[in-house]
């Protein structure tokens, strides 16, 4: 198979949508994505990791809630 028509593993996704949630990323690798990549493994991997996010930033605000509690 040629390189072009591989698809794109599964940490080559994780890596261009964490780049994507920075907003940094290089042209090659955009370039591939569009070439190699599927939108829909794109969109499940965001998805993904904006949950993850939302999951993280709600138990660190419980950590210092129950932290900062009185008594």
């Amino acid at each position: 198979m040629a390189e072009e028509q591989q698809k794109l593993s599964f940490l080559q996704v994780l890596g261009s949508v964490m780049s994507s949630f920075l907003g940094v990323q290089k042209n090659a690798t955009r370039e591939r994505d569009f070439k190699r990549g599927r939108a829909r493994d794109f969109i499940l991997v965001g998805v993904l990791l904006t949950a993850v996010f939302i999951f993280a930033v709600w138990g660190v605000v419980q950590l210092v809630m129950h932290v900062a509690a009185p008594g």
